[in-house]
């Protein structure tokens, strides 16, 4: 659905410096939809490629705007879902494989990241996206629909016991083809996409909670806690346990500001 027609939102308010100079960049980048939006998910900022994906003309149009008022059901519902996930949980969204509009509205695959912006306070305020595009495939056919869903299984499912093959087969692709797309996307072999996709879930409990380095390696399909330490060493630089004292260094720090 187009916002064509609508009366003119309401003026939203300027930008901290850093998100204004963010928004500038994402101008000289056509091939990516940027945007940030508000705490009840309205867009507050926006690149002129979002905005004549959707069909509009000018940046206005859209601001102030919810996606359940600019997109087609089949992707509003989707996006909308995500906002309220990143904006309730705080957790961010990487690299997610969807389809989205190309410019001229044509479907295609893109890969999305949403991070949540905080408050001084440390509360969750709002979100800043990308969605940048496939262009290697072109249309949305090149890329089997199931291989999206099965990317969802396995940033649902990391901790379970997983493997290319496994994927492959969920996805309805020979372990060949599904490395070759795998790789075309992410730059990745797939058992470098479990292991990352582990890591990063492993990172985020190391930050946010007090579970021990052990169980956490366990929570997110390391059985080894040895294999663990050396996957997180080699990916960060650092250990699990360097991590976190740096992490209890940080939050005191920032506590007492």
């Amino acid at each position: 659905m187009s916002a064509k027609g609508r009366p003119a939102s309401a003026p939203t308010p300027p930008l901290p410096p850093e998100l204004a100079a963010m928004a500038e960049l994402f101008e000289h980048v056509p091939e990516a939809a940027f945007f940030v939006k508000d705490r009840t998910g309205r867009y507050v900022a926006v690149n002129q490629s979002l905005v004549e994906r959707v069909g509009l003309r000018h940046k206005h149009e859209l601001l102030g705007r919810h996606v359940r008022e600019v997109f087609p059901a089949e992707f509003a519902e989707r996006y909308a879902a995500q906002d309220a996930a990143v904006l309730r949980s705080g957790r961010p969204i990487r690299d997610r494989l969807e389809l989205h509009w190309y410019p001229h509205r044509r479907k295609g695959w893109c890969l999305t990241t949403k991070l949540p912006l905080r408050d001084g306070g440390g509360a969750v305020a709002g979100l800043v996206g990308i969605s940048r595009d496939l262009r290697a495939p072109g249309d949305s056919e090149i890329i089997p629909a199931q291989l999206g869903g099965t990317l969802e299984f396995l940033e649902a499912n990391f901790g379970e016991p997983l493997s290319p093959s496994m994927l492959a087969a969920r996805a309805g692709l020979s372990p060949v083809r599904f490395a070759r797309l795998i790789k075309r996307i992410f730059g990745l072999t797939p058992s470098q996409l479990i292991t990352q996709t582990r890591l990063a879930a492993a990172s985020q409990l190391l930050e946010e909670t007090d579970k021990a380095v052990a169980e956490v390696a366990l929570a997110c399909g390391f059985y080894d806690h040895s294999a663990f330490t050396r996957a997180f060493r080699s990916a960060t630089g650092r250990t699990p346990t360097e991590l976190r004292a740096e992490r209890s260094r940080i939050i005191p720090a920032l506590r007492a500001r």
